[in-house]
This record gives C-alpha cells, sequence and structure tokens, in this order.
C-alpha cells in the first residue's frame, strides 16, 4: 500500500483498544431502535475527542448524528449503525444479533484513519461519519435521504458484519410497513351482535384479501404481517378495536409503492364490509439498493492488499462450536454462490480449502446479476450518491442471521476483528478517491446511469422517525 494508506491504517491499528471498546459496550447497551441514547452519547463522545465536529440530533431524530473532519470536496460518507434487536437469547432481553454495535465500531475506525491521512498530507476534503439509528425499525437513512442530507456526498462507504469476506454487489427488496388501526363498536355477542361492528373482522377481512393479492404480484415481491392486537380476550365481547403491522417489499421502491396503495385499498374495504374506520400510520420505508462496480472495484483492489483477518486457535475453536449448533454450516459463501454454480464451486473449494468454520479468505469479486431478499435503508443512500457495501467475516460460514450465534461473535474479539479490518479497507477506499478525481467522477457517471428513471422516496411528507 501506499504511505497515504499506510498512515490511516496505522493510524487504525492504534486506535484499536478504543475501536474494541466502542464495540463492547455498544454491544453490552443494545438498545433498540431509536432508544440508541447511550450508544449516540458515546459515539458523539469519542468522536468530539478526536477531533470531529459534532452534531447531534440531525433529521429531527434524536439518536442520529453527524461528525465531520475536513473542509472542501471531495466529501466521503461513512454510515455507522448501532441499534440491536429483541427476542433472540434468553438471557438478555435485547441483543446486537445483526452486529451493528461491529458496523458501527468499523465506521468509526474508518473515519479515524481517514483523518489522519487528511492531517498528514495536507489533502483537500471532507469526512462524515454518519450515525444513522433504528435500521431495524425506522430506516433513518431513508428519512434523511428525503430530507437531502446524501446529496451533497461524492460517495458513501458502509461495511455489514457477515459470514465472509467480499465485496457487496447486486440489488435487495424495497420495504415499506405501515400499520392499521380498526375501530368498530363494542358490543355482547350473543345478546346484542347486531349492534356490534367488529374491528377484528375487519383485519382478518383485510388479510383474506391481500392473500388473494400474492397471486397477482411480483414474484419478487412479499407481503408480511403481524396482528399486534387482536383487541381482547374475551369471545363473547365483539371487538371494538384490532390493529395489524403490514411490511410490503418489492425488488424496485416504486414497485413497492404501487403494492402499497393495493394493500391499503384492501384495508379501505375491509372497513366498508364490516361498518368500522380505521386509521393509518406510516412506520419505515426503504429502497432497494443501487449497485456502483466502479466503487466495488476500487474496494476490492484495497481488500486483496489488505487481506482477511487473521483468528487464533482459540476462537477458531469458539466459531467451531457455535457452527455444529446450526445446519447451514456447509454451504457454499458468498453472494455469487447463490447465483452462478461456477462461482459456488470456486466458493466451496476455498471453503474446504481453509480447513476451518471461519471463511479467513477473501473471495472473487463477482459482478454478474444478484438480488438479496432482504432490505436495507442503504438503499436510499445509494439513490442519492455513488454508494459502496463490503462484508467481512464476522461470526462462522453460515451462521443464520439475527441468531444467538450472531450476538455471541459481536462480542467477542472475532467480531472486534472484523470491525477493525473494515475500517482499514473502507479508509483506503476512500483515500483513493480523494486523490483521484477521475474515479469520483467514473463512479458519478455509473450512479447518474443507473439512477437516470429518478428516486421515489418511500417516505412520506411530514412522516417523522419516532419510537
Amino acid at each position: 500500500m501506499n504511505d497515504h494508506k499506510k498512515t490511516a491504517v496505522n493510524a487504525i491499528e492504534n486506535k484499536e483498544k478504543l475501536i474494541s471498546d466502542v464495540a463492547e459496550k455498544i454491544w453490552d447497551y443494545a438498545e433498540l431502535s431509536l432508544k440508541e441514547f447511550r450508544s449516540c452519547d458515546l459515539f458523539c463522545k469519542v468522536m468530539e475527542e478526536e477531533g470531529f465536529e459534532v452534531e447531534k440530533g440531525i433529521c429531527g431524530i434524536a439518536t442520529a448524528f453527524s461528525a465531520s473532519f475536513g473542509t472542501g470536496k471531495p466529501v466521503i460518507g461513512l454510515l455507522a449503525e448501532y441499534d440491536a434487536l429483541s427476542g433472540i437469547t434468553q438471557d438478555r432481553p435485547t441483543a446486537h444479533g445483526c452486529g451493528h454495535n461491529l458496523l458501527g465500531a468499523g465506521a468509526l475506525a474508518a473515519a479515524l484513519g481517514i483523518k489522519e491521512y487528511l492531517k498528514r498530507s495536507g489533502h483537500k476534503g471532507t469526512v462524515i461519519l454518519y450515525g444513522c439509528p433504528g435500521e431495524e425499525g425506522c430506516a433513518s437513512k431513508a428519512f434523511m435521504a428525503r430530507d437531502g442530507v446524501w446529496n451533497g456526498l461524492d460517495a458513501a462507504l458502509t461495511w455489514h458484519p457477515a459470514d465472509c469476506n467480499e465485496v457487496v454487489t447486486g440489488s435487495s427488496n424495497s420495504c415499506i410497513q405501515v400499520q392499521y388501526t380498526f375501530n368498530g363498536v363494542s358490543s355482547h355477542a350473543s345478546a346484542a351482535p347486531d349492534k356490534g361492528r367488529s374491528a377484528l373482522d375487519a383485519v382478518e377481512l383485510m388479510n383474506i384479501g391481500v392473500q388473494f393479492l400474492r397471486e397477482h404480484m411480483s414474484s419478487k415481491a412479499r407481503v408480511h404481517y403481524a396482528i399486534t392486537d387482536a383487541g381482547g380476550v374475551s369471545p363473547n365481547v365483539v371487538q371494538s378495536r384490532a390493529q395489524v403491522l403490514y411490511m410490503v417489499r418489492s425488488n424496485h421502491v416504486k414497485e413497492a409503492l404501487e403494492l402499497q396503495e393495493r394493500v391499503d385499498r384492501i384495508a379501505e374495504g375491509a372497513a366498508i364490509m364490516t361498518d368500522t374506520s380505521f386509521e393509518r400510520k406510516f412506520i419505515d420505508g426503504m429502497s432497494d439498493t443501487v449497485t456502483n462496480h466502479v466503487l466495488e472495484d476500487i474496494a476490492y483492489r484495497n481488500f486483496e492488499e489488505l487481506g482477511v483477518p487473521a483468528h487464533t486457535s482459540e476462537e477458531l475453536e469458539k466459531a467451531k462450536k457455535l457452527a455444529l449448533t446450526y445446519d447451514s454450516r456447509e454451504k457454499a459463501p458468498g453472494i455469487g454462490s447463490e447465483f452462478d454454480e461456477a462461482y459456488a464451486r470456486n466458493a466451496e473449494k476455498l471453503r474446504s480449502e481453509n480447513g476451518t468454520y471461519m471463511n479467513d479468505f477473501l473471495l472473487p469479486h463477482y459482478t454478474g446479476d444478484a438480488y438479496t431478499p432482504a432490505s436495507t435503508d442503504v438503499g436510499d443512500v445509494s439513490y442519492n450518491c455513488p454508494t459502496l457495501q463490503i462484508h467481512v467475516a464476522s461470526w462462522p460460514n453460515g451462521c443464520p442471521g439475527h441468531s444467538p450465534q450472531n450476538v455471541s461473535c459481536a462480542g467477542s474479539s472475532i467480531g472486534y476483528k472484523a470491525a477493525l479490518h473494515a475500517g482499514k479497507v473502507l479508509a483506503a477506499t476512500a483515500i483513493d478517491l480523494f486523490e483521484n478525481e477521475e474515479l469520483i467522477r467514473k463512479c458519478r457517471e455509473e450512479f447518474e446511469d443507473r439512477t437516470k428513471d429518478g428516486y421515489a422516496c418511500p417516505i412520506p411528507e411530514g412522516a417523522q422517525a419516532v419510537l
């Protein structure tokens, strides 16, 4: 690596204890979406102490922040997440089953490395670490997209803990969540059923209507629901209130918005059929991801130069014990394995040769079409500026998402090493952009071509990210 990148990498290594401490503390806090007050305070405190200009509560979201260093362009954004999940382990009511404690710490590491590069080189440019709360339950990056936060960036870089080391490519599902609360009239179900208007009947009819909708939507679309309030526990009372939460997904955000309108009309129909009324509450929404091969190629070259995290015999033994607790430990790793048989065979060969359950190797960069049915609000960033994601192995091969096994690794040295390494790869990638205006131009050209049809923001005007 050139001297500038070595400066950034060395700075990250010198801050290894700080970065690991942040990851460990956030893991211990394990705060849910939009409740990450201690986590946000910790990030802001660290960034201020490291010489960054910090603004808390951006876009009206109390646990969101930005921390900037430098002046002028290029402007490179780093995306940090730090929300946890509920109901994953028996001994912890909330836990980091998606590794966002690591994600945030790794983004912080990259920011510290880039800061040192800007100081030492005297190069003009700005790095901004964005604290993005509630990825799991709010999609804060989409709210920030609606408010224009990402428009001024030359590139946004992030990573996610995973079971392998790779540069992410392809699209994901867009996703919209809406809550429907039906209101009827309570009555004795036997003595005066004619006086009652059942809100629970409305919910059930809505669900039936959506079941019939499934035949007439895209094969890549998904509609999920959960009855969050069935109205009570007495069968001999007509339920005057009932509530259902819907999640609509589709490969492209415009399609998801169209599908959401159809679900809304089904809710209206259910209310008409039951002579009830309903309230519609928007919860969150996020777009599909827009890939950028120029950025991916830059990141992959840096990943090759930096290699992958090395694990001790104790860490490998821990990974083995965890891997033996689930069935998918033998699957071929990587995004490309889902779409290309030759790629999958090569990935499986690399996994077998590695001889451990940790994928301690860099997968070849897959450049074919790829599609992930999961959703992420990184998609809304990618519709507004060139955006990159990488994966760094943070748990053993095939480890199921949102699992106790993930929680265990995210709070261990396996996870901390991944965060540190992700920071190095992202910092080195950013330095290539700072040093080469032509690369930024090429990233922008590809971005503009892929987004020429425009951005349909899934967040309506007036909607707020609230608990």
